[in-house]
């Protein structure tokens, strides 16, 4: 089983055990889905309810109805199975990313050190090729090829 971080427990919210989210999570609609399975120290969650509040990530567990049961999930980081998420083979984590390489129209090849959001909806790839480069990843002159492993750049990035 290979377990993919989601998040972490910040907060309980109200008496009825909901438990607050903090994550960056790109696919959180595939993660928070009624009946996945959540990882929280090693043990296993069935998910019962979620919804999005102030940017933060509501949910609850099958097993608790009252805050004091959850209290002892508090700071806790949560996980999923990577199994549970169904990606399409378009659809790629970081954590897989850090395993491509670089590729440029002039032939360099480079290796992703980092992978980190700039903003909250602009993520960027610390590269190196022969000096280190930032790489918008969301930019249209960076295309992914995941049946390569690699990740392609223009030739004005290059610079």
């Amino acid at each position: 089983m290979e377990k993919i971080y989601i998040g972490t427990i910040v907060s309980t919210h109200g008496i009825k055990g909901e438990l607050k989210i903090k994550s960056n999570f790109p696919y959180k609609e595939k993660a928070f889905k009624k009946g996945i399975h959540l990882i929280i120290n090693n043990k296993e969650y069935e998910l019962k309810t979620h919804r999005v509040h102030k940017n933060l990530d509501m949910v609850t567990l099958d097993q608790y109805q009252n805050i004091n049961e959850v209290l002892f999930l508090l700071k806790k980081k949560v996980y999923i199975n990577k199994k549970e998420l169904n990606l399409s083979d378009n659809e790629v984590l970081d954590e897989e990313l850090l395993k491509y390489k670089i590729l440029t129209a002039s032939g360099k090849r480079g290796i992703i050190k980092e992978i980190f959001y700039a903003s909250p909806t602009n993520k960027v790839i610390r590269a190196k090729l022969d000096h280190e480069v930032l790489i918008p990843l969301n930019s249209p002159l960076v295309k992914v090829d995941v049946t390569k492993k690699e990740i392609q750049i223009d030739p004005i990035l290059e610079k």
